[in-house]
C-alpha cells in the first residue's frame, strides 16, 4: 500500500482493500462494483455497427468473485450499501426488496442491463440509460459504469449520504459522481494503472466543480 492521495474531499489508496478497509473509519455509503468472477478484466477490441468494443488488457483481477469474508469487510463499512452485480452473489448477501437495474437502453448481442444489491427494503427501482453514456464519460476500464448511474444510485439512498467509499475503485466513476454531488469519498483500487487514471479523473472534476463555484461566485 502507497500513503494515500487526497484530492479535495476525495481520498484515494492504491492498495488491496482487504489490508485497507480495516484501518478506516465508517462511512454513510458503500457504492461499489466488485469483480464477479467471469473473467471481465480485459477485452478485446471489436468493430461493428453500433461502433465496436475498445480493447483492454486482460489483468487477472476478474478471475474470482470475493468470498464471504470480503463482503462481511464491506457490509461492516456503511450502514448502507449498493453493490452492483449483486446477481453474482445472491448467495453471499442478505435478502432484500430494493433492488436496482441498469437497462442499458439497446438489444444488441451484450447484456441488456445489470442488477445492483442495496441493504435497503422498498419497491425496485430501474434506470434506461444508453451504454454509449460511456463514450461521453470517456471509457477507461472494461467495466465501468456511467457517472450518471452512480449518481443515480446515490440518489436512491436515504438521508443524502455524504461521504461514500468505493473498495473497488477501478477508474474513479464512484468518485467523479461523488465530487459533482458535493460529497466526500474514499476509494481504493489495488491495480496502479487504474489507480491513476482514477486519480486524474476526481482531479478533473474536482477542478471543473472548483470553476463552477468560481463562476457562481463571479
Amino acid at each position: 500500500m502507497t500513503s494515500p492521495v487526497t484530492i479535495g474531499r476525495a481520498t484515494l489508496f492504491c492498495g488491496d482493500c482487504r489490508d485497507i478497509l480495516p484501518t478506516l473509519p465508517r462511512v454513510d455509503l458503500l457504492c461499489t462494483d466488485p469483480p464477479y468472477g467471469i473473467g471481465k478484466d480485459g477485452q478485446i477490441k471489436t468493430t461493428g455497427g453500433n461502433g465496436g468494443r475498445k480493447a483492454y488488457d486482460f489483468l487477472g483481477w476478474d478471475a474470482e468473485r470475493p468470498d464471504a469474508a470480503m463482503f462481511k469487510l464491506l457490509l461492516n463499512a456503511a450502514p448502507q450499501a449498493v453493490i452492483w452485480g449483486g446477481n453474482y452473489f445472491a448467495d453471499l448477501l442478505p435478502a432484500t426488496g430494493k433492488w436496482l437495474v441498469w437497462d442499458k437502453g439497446q438489444r444488441i448481442d451484450q447484456s441488456d442491463g445489470e442488477l445492483a444489491w442495496t441493504s435497503r427494503g422498498g419497491a425496485l427501482r430501474i434506470k434506461t440509460l444508453n451504454r454509449v453514456e460511456l463514450m461521453t464519460d470517456g471509457a477507461e476500464h472494461p467495466t465501468q459504469k456511467p457517472v450518471k448511474l452512480i449518481k443515480w444510485c446515490i440518489e436512491q439512498m436515504e438521508g443524502e449520504p455524504q461521504t461514500i467509499l468505493d473498495p473497488f475503485a477501478g477508474s474513479g466513476t464512484t468518485g467523479v459522481a461523488a465530487v459533482q454531488m458535493g460529497r466526500s469519498f474514499i476509494g481504493i483500487e489495488r491495480e496502479p494503472r487504474y489507480f491513476d487514471i482514477a486519480c486524474k479523473r476526481i482531479e478533473d472534476a474536482q477542478r471543473q466543480g472548483d470553476l463552477f463555484l468560481q463562476g457562481t461566485s463571479a
